[in-house]
């Protein structure tokens, strides 16, 4: 298949099913997306304070595209594929007031600009990268990249901000949708209308202070439409997680403006995955859920909605 690219000035601040699409490919195809921070380029490295007191956030967290991929239907699930993740040298960090989850607790503006450069070789050979939150204590943070924005148009009419995540992707801020990793997710208009950005080079499960380490970034997805996987109701997704040995994890997610129902959701979507794909019946799935699965706050400050990720190890599923 041939490869797309969509650039940086393609970009939109919602998600709106009438915005005509900047591309159209065949499922299976790759497209290379070039992507402003998540500032939308109002912040470089010689951003202050100031500069995040003055950050207009109504033109915040833009995403490239839309994309619209032939064959996709209402009912289909988009597949895509991360195949790369670059990240600009520079990156940052902020609390900006009125959004994080403990605002009222750091309610000044702040910002720490990162050198996204260092990096070092592994035992096994293999190129780390990190970047410093402060070089004379050693404290550092290892770089993961991945695009904090991956969605598809919602079916309701109308600009829908790209702030808050949805059953149709959008704002997820979940760390794991790294390269190598696939998402899974819903589709509800024809050509799915896929859009994308918000580079992350590295953040923690939930995101609490409502931003990562922010960056312009290179991203490379491959966009195939699945007509078999009808249970897909919220994002899903594959992973290896680095941190566990490399162990592989399918989750489900569960999104909604109440943490509980978000959970529940992430689990019964688990539950019908593993029925309708290792044949369980609904107890031993939920039991499954219970003894092998991990419950994870992905995204808890995007409000109104929560994100919240059932994952369950490979392994635990015969390899399948």
């Amino acid at each position: 298949m041939s490869i797309h690219a969509v650039k940086r000035e393609q970009a939109n601040l919602a998600w709106d099913n009438s915005i005509p699409p900047v591309l159209t490919i065949s499922s299976g195809s790759t497209v290379h997306f070039s992507c402003l921070d998540a500032s939308n380029g109002q912040l470089n490295p010689t951003s202050t304070n100031a500069s995040i007191a003055a950050l207009k956030l109504e033109l915040c967290d833009q995403v490239n595209g839309p994309v619209y991929v032939e064959g996709a239907a209402p009912g289909d699930t988009l597949q895509v594929d991360v195949l790369d993740v670059k990240t600009a040298d520079w990156g940052w960090t902020a609390l900006i007031p009125g959004f994080g989850l403990m605002t009222d607790e750091f309610p000044e503006p702040a910002i720490k600009i990162w050198d996204l450069t260092e990096q070092t070789v592994n035992s096994v050979g293999e190129v780390e990268k990190y970047a410093y939150l402060n070089k004379d204590r050693r404290i550092r943070v290892p770089l993961r990249p991945f695009a904090g924005e991956m969605g598809v148009a919602r079916g309701e009419r109308g600009a829908w901000s790209t702030i808050p995540p949805y059953v149709t992707g959008g704002n997820l801020d979940t760390k794991h949708l790294t390269k190598g990793a696939t998402l899974y997710l819903p589709v509800e208009v024809d050509g799915a209308l896929f859009a994308i950005g918000d580079g992350h080079a590295a953040q923690g499960d939930g995101e609490v202070c409502g931003t990562a380490i922010e960056t312009p970034m290179e991203v490379t997805v491959r966009l195939t439409v699945r007509k078999d996987k009808p249970y897909t109701k919220t994002p899903h997704f594959r992973t290896v997680t680095p941190q566990t040995n490399a162990e592989e994890y399918y989750c489900t997610t569960g999104i909604d403006t109440d943490i509980r129902e978000a959970t529940r959701s992430a689990v019964r979507n688990m539950i019908a995955y593993l029925a309708a794909e290792h044949g369980l019946d609904q107890v031993e799935a939920y039991m499954l859920c219970s003894v092998a699965g991990d419950l994870k706050m992905h995204e808890v400050v995007d409000m109104p909605n929560y994100v919240i990720g059932m994952m369950i190890p490979k392994s635990v599923l015969g390899g399948i």
